[in-house]
C-alpha cells in the first residue's frame, strides 16, 4: 500500500491535492501527518522526502515527490487519474499545469487557511486577475466537456489541484462567476473533502507563520477551528 506523507490539512493546499484525488479514485494508502515544525522545516522534511517538502509519496523503497509527479506516478498505475479522451485529457493537463505554476498573487495574499473566515483588507487588480483568469479555466472546462468536474463526468487530477481553491473561496469570500462558483461549493461538498475539512478544523496545531500571514490580510471574522 502507498503511505502519503502530508503536513497539516488547515494549511496545506500542496497535500491536498494527491490526498482527494487517491480519495476520490478509491486509491487506497495509509496517511503520515508531519505538522508543520515552524520557521526552517528543512531538518523536519529532509528524511522524509528529497525535495525537504510535503506531499511525498512513498511506494515500497520508492519515494515520489511534488504533487504533480504524484500524480504522473498514479498515472501509470491507476485509470481515472487523468480523463481517457484525448483533448479533454491535454486540456486537464494544461490547465493543472498552469494551476501548478501560476497564480502567484492568489498564493501569497489568500493562503489556504480552512478554519478561518477572512475580509480582505484590499483585493489588488493582480489579485483579481487571478481569481478571473481561475474562473476562464473552469468555466470553460465545465462548459466543453460537460460537467460536473472540469474535464467531465468524472473528477480526475485537474480537479484535484483546483481543490485547493475551493478552500481558499471558502475562508476569503471569493467570486468566480456562475458556473464556476457552483462548482467551487460542489468541490467543498465531496465527501472526501468534507473529510478533511472536518480535521482540519480538529488539528491541534497552530503554526505562528501561516497565523502570521492569516492577519496581515485581513479582518478575521470567524475561526471554526475547534482545537488549539
Amino acid at each position: 500500500m502507498y503511505e502519503l506523507i502530508i503536513a497539516n490539512k488547515n494549511y496545506s493546499s500542496w497535500s491536498l491535492r494527491p490526498w482527494v484525488l487517491m480519495r476520490m479514485l478509491g486509491i487506497p494508502f495509509s496517511e503520515t501527518l508531519v505538522p508543520f515544525p515552524g520557521g526552517d522545516s528543512f531538518d523536519t522534511y529532509k528524511p522524509l522526502s528529497p525535495n525537504a517538502r510535503v506531499p511525498c509519496l512513498v511506494d515500497g523503497e520508492l519515494r515520489v515527490w511534488d504533487s504533480l509527479s504524484i500524480a504522473e506516478y498514479l498515472a501509470e498505475r491507476h485509470a481515472g487519474v487523468w480523463p481517457a479522451d484525448a483533448a479533454a485529457r491535454a486540456w486537464a493537463r494544461s490547465a493543472a499545469a498552469e494551476m501548478h505554476s501560476s497564480f502567484g498573487t492568489l498564493r501569497d495574499i489568500c493562503t489556504m487557511n480552512c478554519g478561518l473566515r477572512i475580509r480582505l483588507h484590499e483585493r489588488p487588480a493582480a489579485l483579481m486577475r487571478d481569481v478571473a483568469r481561475i474562473g476562464e479555466i473552469w468555466t470553460e472546462g465545465l462548459d466543453r466537456f460537460g460537467g460536473p468536474f472540469l474535464a467531465g463526468a468524472a473528477f480526475t487530477a485537474v480537479d484535484a489541484f483546483y481543490a485547493p481553491v475551493a478552500f481558499r473561496a471558502q475562508t476569503y469570500g471569493l467570486e468566480f462567476g456562475g458556473a464556476a462558483d457552483a462548482y467551487a461549493g460542489r468541490l467543498l461538498d465531496l465527501p472526501a473533502m468534507r473529510d478533511w475539512y472536518a480535521a482540519a478544523l480538529a488539528e491541534p496545531w497552530r503554526e505562528e507563520g501561516h497565523e502570521a500571514e492569516a492577519r496581515t490580510v485581513g479582518d478575521w471574522t470567524g475561526d471554526y477551528r475547534t482545537a488549539g
